[in-house]
């Protein structure tokens, strides 16, 4: 007999979201070098104006664009070249009325010049004069002082991921260190009588423990710093003795030991950690039915299912936006890498339950198409083969072959 009630994917989701809700949320310095992913805890303002100068964005030559309207290839505007601006130097000369100044891209530009002419459009006349063959407007091939941003600009906002584009800025702007979120620390535990380490040969009965591999590699990817604290028997002593160590950091994986049966004690270990304890203990969910979810002392308690399929599943259904709020930013982000296929062949699904559906993608008549990994939630093969997954919300009876789909890329 089931010992535990069996709630909605989305209300178990509401109701760890809801008891982490009001865990703090810390920041630290780091070094740029070290920010990449890492989410920015206040604004980053600009210190001056990017480009700190009017600069060519083009090889060409600086110009009163002027100068220039009215040029064709059959009547050049003819400007006589004055001197050459060398790169990383402050132009010495100003720049006249037919006059002209050799420039590199990046070169700043001369006084009294508002556009450059690309070399390509230029024509030799005499060691001092060029043609140009083209007319340019005021500003082309031109970036203006303060155009990147101006000096006390916001070059990234609280609560925004550092990608490498934004380290470029930062670097651009003189910006060596950055306040950002604390990384959450997650202790990963692993248990089960039949497990052992992956780097011993297994006995009768016995095969090498995955979840911790996976898991710490799903941690590390979502932005936190995984502990594989290690791997218990089934033994009471053994799991309690890691759950308390686990109150160390500031959320617990614990995979195995939460389905039914007498020897499945996790849940009641989780209680004993501290108050609230098990909020929920058993999702509508395939796979992935039998998941722990608890608060104790302050520090979110995940328990996986042993499978590792299903350990996989439920890490993205909740520990994945569990972390991005421990990291202040939303528990869904606005724009998930999804793609749109077409299902190869039916699937059903139980009404009243969430199905995650493991398929493959491929490419036929110019369409992308979904095609359903069968296999058991201990198969780690069949999330190999998969390249997402297709989420059937509870209030379906299952998809059609042809119709179009969401998909969920694994990364």
């Amino acid at each position: 007999m089931e010992f535990f009630e069996l709630k909605p994917v989305e209300e178990a989701r509401s109701l760890l979201l809801a008891a982490a809700k009001g865990l703090p949320v810390q920041a630290e310095v780091v070094p740029l070098d070290q920010a990449l992913g890492r989410v920015v805890a206040e604004p980053i303002r600009s210190t001056s104006d990017l480009p700190p100068f009017n600069r060519s964005s083009v090889d060409g030559f600086a110009v009163k664009a002027a100068d220039t309207f009215g040029a064709s290839e059959g009547l050049p505007a003819y400007l006589r070249v004055t001197g050459e601006i060398l790169m990383g130097q402050a132009p010495t000369l100003p720049l006249g009325p037919g006059e002209a100044q050799k420039i590199a891209t990046g070169g700043a530009l001369p006084h009294g010049a508002d556009a450059v002419v690309m070399v390509e459009h230029t024509e030799s006349m005499a060691d001092d004069e060029i043609g140009a063959v083209r007319p340019v407007s005021p500003g082309e091939n031109v970036m203006y002082q303060g155009e990147d941003c101006k000096a006390g600009d916001v070059l990234m906002p609280a609560g925004q991921v550092i990608r490498a584009q934004e380290l470029a800025i930062l670097s651009h702007a003189g910006i060596t260190q950055v306040s950002v979120i604390r990384q959450p620390r997650v202790a990963i535990i692993s248990t089960g009588d039949e497990l052992v380490p992956a780097d011993r040969e297994p006995g009768p009965g016995q095969i090498r423990e995955s979840n911790g591999a996976a898991m710490t590699a799903l941690v590390r990817r979502d932005g936190g710093i995984p502990t594989y604290l290690g791997l218990a028997a089934d033994r009471e002593q053994e799991i309690a003795s890691l759950l308390q160590r686990g109150l160390d950091y500031d959320l617990i994986l614990i995979s195995g030991g939460s389905s039914v049966g007498t020897r499945d004690m996790t849940s009641i270990l989780i209680d004993r950690l501290g108050r609230p304890g098990t909020l929920v203990h058993g999702v509508k969910l395939k796979p992935g039915k039998p998941t722990i979810l608890a608060m104790a002392d302050g520090t979110p308690v995940v328990g996986l299912p042993g499978h590792p399929v299903s350990a996989q599943v439920v890490y993205g259904l909740f520990v994945q936006p569990l972390l991005r709020q421990m990291q202040g930013l939303p528990a869904e982000p606005e724009f998930e890498p999804k793609v749109r296929a077409r299902l190869t062949k039916n699937i059903a699904s139980a009404t009243g339950r969430t199905d995650a559906v493991r398929v493959r993608l491929f490419r036929q008549d110019g369409e992308i198409w979904a095609e359903p990994v069968h296999g058991k939630s201990g198969l780690i093969s069949t999330l190999v083969k998969a390249d997402g997954l297709i989420i059937i919300p509870s209030a379906r009876e299952g998809l059609l072959a042809g119709q179009e789909v969401e998909v969920e890329l694994l990364v």
